[in-house]
């Protein structure tokens, strides 16, 4: 009989704990001092959480953020904290093992931190209607998938519905520069880039292309600048195999494109509840997945 994952986690509830803050992946649980971040097996795609869930999900892309935080936390600090489960969360410790972490609190700043280093989603339709990228001028004749002359960086803002708004460079500095105090943008555009370099390194010398990755950051109660949520995830970033990556065509990737490509062909509106999910295309995203985390660990997930 062929092998068969267990089946999706697409929810938690721990009984003796506060009920959970929901995002459209991770269930947040507010321990008092720190928080536990779980990562369920949920699938979010056009600001929509489809269903079913994709097995192991969860485990691959936690386990992968904590690769990037360990590798990269020279650059930035991050919000992991280390050690085992307290005592209190030993009974849920079969649902939590692999897709967990405890994490330190941080000030969240209300802005995705984008750098794109290629041509793509968005960041491509824009170019196509006014040659810019978030306000940003680039030359004339760059196709789909065309590497830019240099990495840029792109805040948007953070919906807590919806879908988050590219903004410029200018705005974000604007809106920062009061309550937050000081020069934070252009620290957080510095940090993005040198964070986007070093990973996309890492990943050409697996043999992908790291074309655009976002990240999130907070700050601690002395003001520190800590690294949060997720890092470089197929979920929160774009892979593609360089291998067969040619540019003005769309790349064989290792991230969410697969399943938006299906949601596109099935003639979903993308406003009225989205189709859900046939077999193939959850355990093609699974796979795919899968591919991107041996290629950057270089090892098995622990499923």
């Amino acid at each position: 009989m062929d092998w068969k994952p267990a089946p999706p986690i697409v929810h938690t509830d721990l009984p003796g704990f506060p009920a959970p803050k929901r995002g459209k992946v991770r269930d947040v649980y507010d321990l008092g001092l720190r928080l536990l971040i779980v990562a369920t097996d949920r699938l979010s795609a056009y600001d929509h959480v489809l269903s079913p869930g994709i097995p192991d999900k969860g485990k691959i892309l936690h386990q992968m953020s904590n690769f990037w935080f360990e590798r990269l936390g020279s650059i930035v600090p991050h919000h992991l904290i280390g050690g085992d489960l307290p005592a209190e969360l030993l009974p849920y410790s079969d649902l939590l093992a692999g897709r967990s972490a405890l994490v330190r609190k941080a000030r969240v700043v209300p802005f995705e931190c984008v750098a794109r280093g290629y041509l793509a989603g968005s960041g491509h339709r824009e170019y196509v209607e006014s040659g810019t990228v978030c306000g940003l001028p680039l030359p004339p004749g760059l196709l789909r998938a065309s590497p830019l002359p240099e990495p840029i960086f792109t805040p948007a803002t953070k919906a807590e519905e919806g879908h988050d708004e590219n903004v410029t460079f200018e705005r974000m500095a604007a809106e920062l520069s009061g309550e937050w105090g000081g020069d934070l943008a252009g620290r957080l555009r510095r940090l993005t880039l040198a964070l986007y370099a070093a990973a996309a390194a890492h990943a050409a010398s697996v043999g992908l292309i790291l074309a655009d990755t976002k990240f999130e950051f907070g700050l601690d109660d002395s003001g520190e600048i800590l690294w949060i949520d997720e890092a470089l995830t197929p979920d929160s970033s774009r892979y593609w195999d360089a291998a067969t990556w040619v540019p003005g065509t769309e790349p064989a990737s290792f991230d969410k494109q697969f399943v938006r490509n299906w949601l596109d062909a099935s003639g979903w509106d993308h406003q009225s509840p989205p189709p859900p999910l046939p077999e193939d295309v959850v355990a093609g995203t699974r796979e795919r997945y899968l591919e991107a985390f041996r290629r950057v660990v270089g090892r098995e997930p622990a499923l």
